[in-house]
């Protein structure tokens, strides 16, 4: 007996999310690309910057240059 299997591959990458974008649409994409709400991520990326304000700043600052912009 033969068995056929279908592989069906979408490719998702994270992009910076500019229709929903507060400053420059980063946590919005990664909200998409984890399918997580998009003020969780707000809120997670307030809170990193409150604990780890150099860290999460840089972050973000390289994330927001680094980040194709979806089309």
């Amino acid at each position: 007996m033969m068995s056929y299997q279908r592989e069906y591959s979408v490719k998702k990458t994270l992009t910076k999310d500019v229709a929903h974008k507060k400053l420059s649409g980063v946590c919005a994409g990664i909200a998409k690309y984890y399918d997580l709400p998009r003020i969780a991520v707000r809120i997670g990326a307030i809170g990193a910057l409150l604990i780890f304000p150099l860290a999460s700043g840089v972050a973000y600052v390289v994330a927001a240059i680094l980040l194709p912009t979806k089309h």
